[in-house]
């Protein structure tokens, strides 16, 4: 099949990659030159393993083609999927914008017929919107559809997702459109739940939403352990092991982040509001989240007896591991917290970069230590598990290590005569 893919950015070009593995043509396009250049060079603008690679392959057999041709590529392909950002409003409400001027090329373009398929994350109602707009344009509804296919990937795995999806959700008016979107994943084991254009933008949002429940649930929980002095992860576990709960998102830490829950969370109840519902339990999530890190350095703080003045190295600057996305970084919160506090905040990230946020980086995770106060585990790296302990304390200047993410053996780290704190962890 022939596919027009509008937008080269994390969905956009992990789906181009997946459906020109699958054997279709894909052609990708962005307005961005510079990115289209790298891209046309084999060099992928994100960090997600496996990607690059994916890419490249498939460029080389001349299945995948990135161009900032919009123009020919919407007018040639029958298909077009539509992968743009859609960033928050500081309201909550969604930012339409690219979605919008996406469609309003599409209607100078239609000539024969087109089925329009939106990847990209938007609120309830936007598909209807783009079916009443095309329409209003001048359109036939005859000559497209639109088919709403929402995607379920995780940054960091987000490749093995994608050959490995737990369901195939489409959205759409017509039997037609909702068999285009099956075929084009038809070389895929997954169950296919088939709905209408506002339920698949919903089950996308519900998803995301659910997760983070359980995040700040585990969290809240921990600070509840902290204080009769449990082990969280143990009750993570008797969790964990009830089917009706499942083990997944259930390690507590600094709380989420990344480009997905806090502003799907924000744009679910901005949806909610403008229909006059009011979101307690999701607004109890955030409220939750946003408190974690203040949690962990209330902590530290009483520790070290007041921040003032202590130079602080953190391990992680990425929302999660194995990518280098820093949206809504739990860890950049942590970093701007501790120098507001007047700490001295020394960072290493394998991938991630905090430009322009007064964070000292360094090229090796033990340069950071050099006459630390602490060590705030931040991010869960696999090389950040376990590390030369010895060498951490010999480094630091303190003997205090945070473990910002409950991943790491506390009986390692005071054996190496330094101090573990945790929050829920007796």
């Amino acid at each position: 099949m022939d596919i027009c893919i509008v937008g080269a950015g994390y969905v956009g070009l992990t789906t181009a990659a997946l459906l020109a593995d699958l054997g279709h043509n894909v052609h990708c396009i962005d307005k961005d030159i510079n990115k289209i250049e790298k891209l046309n060079q084999g060099i992928c603008p994100i960090h997600e393993p496996g990607l690059e690679e994916l890419l490249q392959k498939n460029t080389q057999n001349g299945r995948l083609i990135f161009s900032d041709d919009r123009e020919a590529c919407m007018l040639h392909s029958p298909i077009i999927l539509v992968a743009v950002g859609t960033p928050p409003k500081p309201n909550g409400d969604t930012d339409l914008t690219a979605y919008k001027k996406v469609f309003q090329h599409i209607s100078q373009k239609i000539t024969s017929h087109k089925t329009i398929i939106t990847k990209s994350t938007v609120p309830p109602g936007t598909n209807e919107w783009a079916h009443t707009f095309l329409v209003d344009k001048g359109i036939d509804d005859k000559l497209f559809d639109i088919a709403s296919n929402p995607e379920f990937l995780r940054e960091g795995s987000a490749v093995y997702d994608s050959f490995h999806p737990d369901k195939i959700v489409v959205g759409a008016k017509s039997s037609k459109a909702i068999n285009i979107v099956k075929e084009l994943y038809n070389e895929l084991s997954a169950p296919v739940i088939e709905t209408t254009l506002t339920g698949a933008e919903l089950m996308k949002y519900a998803s995301n939403a659910f997760l983070a429940t359980k995040i700040s649930f585990i969290n809240e929980f921990a600070r509840v352990c902290d204080q009769y002095q449990v082990d969280v992860t143990d009750v993570a576990t008797s969790l964990g092991v009830d089917p009706r709960i499942g083990p997944h998102f259930l390690q507590s830490g600094l709380g989420y982040g990344g480009s997905c829950f806090p502003k799907d969370l924000d744009a679910l109840g901005h949806a909610a509001r403008k229909k006059r519902l009011s979101t307690h339990l999701l607004t109890a999530v955030k409220q939750v989240n946003n408190q974690q890190v203040d949690y962990y350095l209330k902590k530290l703080e009483k520790k070290l007896k007041g921040l003032q003045g202590k130079r602080i190295s953190v391990w992680g600057l990425s929302f999660k591991p194995n990518t280098d996305d820093i949206r809504d970084s739990p860890s950049i919160k942590l970093c701007q917290r501790l120098i507001q506090s007047g700490c001295s905040v020394f960072a290493f990230d394998p991938k991630a970069n905090a430009e322009n946020l007064f964070i000292h980086e360094t090229t090796n995770m033990y340069d950071a230590l050099s006459g630390s106060d602490a060590l705030i585990v931040a991010t869960d790296w696999p090389m950040f598990k376990s590390p030369d302990w010895e060498r951490v304390r010999n480094e630091m200047k303190g003997r205090i290590v945070v473990d910002g993410r409950n991943f790491l053996n506390p009986e390692d780290i005071k054996n190496a005569d330094l101090t573990y704190l945790g929050v829920g962890r007796s």
